[in-house]
């Protein structure tokens, strides 16, 4: 790969695509809609029903998600991501049942931001930009 974007993606996903993979993806679905507005924009399920593969649209990501197997365990990631309100977002994934690791303040990088962890593991910084100029952490 000469650095350069994929010419056959699907159209919504980025070159990278977060894929999560959890013992329960359909309450990790309902904790991304709930606490980030995630969007279900497709879904295909293995006989019996679990989920093989499911797309959610969070802004202006697509990520992947499907229930865990033997051979594919449940991981944990950590997540970065933007929002308009970070306090708001911050109290509804604490409403929804994640942890609290870094209460919303503002960073002298510029961002508003905290962490949270969810029940499946997953880190999840809350961020609002405040500052127009460049990231720089």
């Amino acid at each position: 790969m000469s650095g350069s974007p994929a010419h056959n993606q699907p159209t919504g996903f980025g070159t990278v695509t977060p894929y999560l993979v959890a013992d329960a993806p359909e309450a990790l679905a309902d904790f991304l809609k709930t606490v980030f507005d995630a969007v279900e924009i497709g879904r295909t399920e293995r006989p019996g029903g679990p989920i093989a593969n499911m797309q959610l649209r969070i802004g202006t990501v697509t990520l992947m998600l499907s229930q865990s197997t033997a051979k594919l365990p449940a991981m944990a990631g950590a997540w970065y991501v933007y929002v308009d309100d970070a306090d708001a977002v911050m109290q509804r994934a604490l409403d929804a049942g994640a942890t609290e690791i870094l209460a919303v303040a503002d960073m002298d990088y510029g961002d508003r931001q905290g962490g949270v962890q969810d029940a499946w593991g997953h880190i999840w910084w809350i961020s609002q930009r405040l500052d127009s100029a460049p990231y720089h952490p």
